[in-house]
């Protein structure tokens, strides 16, 4: 069997997918169902939506791999939804493609992805829900 750059992307993803799905089996049920949160709104003269500041915070677990080797993404939130999932990003040839490993947020705006990469070489990395992203990290894969 050849194994080319496109398989080995594919073996990522079914191993990142199942990392995900066993990880976050116990946090997808406290998500369901968010607690409602008092908001203040704060309104300036002939506005009329109140702004809030979306942020998202990202920290590997470890900064070099193993091919295959899982590790772990943890970071926190603030302006985003409580149950809302946030995404991993790989930068693959110049563009952020979106890997399937996802994660809902808590109720406190943390999450936890479980990833497996199998590109070696250094991963351009990055976490994000929506249009809000987090900065740039570097996981190297040996």
């Amino acid at each position: 069997m050849i194994v080319s750059k496109r398989n080995s992307l594919r073996m990522a993803a079914v191993g990142i997918i199942g990392a995900v799905a066993l990880g976050t089996a116990g946090t997808a049920a406290m998500a369901a169902a968010p607690a409602a949160h008092p908001v203040s709104v704060t309104q300036k003269a002939g506005a009329t939506k109140a702004t809030t500041a979306k942020a998202i915070t990202a920290k590997p677990s470890v900064k070099s791999v193993k091919a295959w080797q899982l590790f772990r993404v943890t970071g926190t939130t603030t302006g985003l939804k409580p149950g809302s999932k946030v995404t991993l990003q790989q930068k693959q040839r110049g563009q952020w493609v979106s890997l399937p490993a996802s994660a809902p947020l808590t109720r406190s705006g943390s999450y936890s992805l479980g990833v497996k990469l199998g590109m070696k070489g250094k991963n351009e990395l990055r976490v994000v829900q929506g249009s809000t992203a987090s900065g740039v990290f570097t996981v190297t894969v040996r």
